[in-house]
């Protein structure tokens, strides 16, 4: 019995989660960025017709979404 407390208390491990080294090589390709869903013109403004967001993350940050509505395109 005390062995499997003891295996227990490891499989519990120590209470800090961090990704692991896998997840952070990977985090680039399984985030997205917020890009134009067709083409904009100048002084259109952005809207939920023509944003959207895909993969991999090297643009806009989806959490910036709200922010663009209804502002002007340059």
């Amino acid at each position: 019995m005390a062995i499997a407390i003891r295996n227990t208390e490891k499989m519990m491990g120590n209470g800090n989660k961090r990704p692991t080294k896998k997840e952070l090589e990977n985090m680039v390709f399984v985030r997205k960025s917020l890009v134009a869903r067709k083409d904009i013109r100048k002084g259109e403004r952005f809207s939920t017709s023509n944003l959207t967001t895909k993969r991999p993350a090297t643009g806009i940050s989806p959490m910036k979404y709200r922010s663009y509505l209804k502002k002007k395109a340059k």
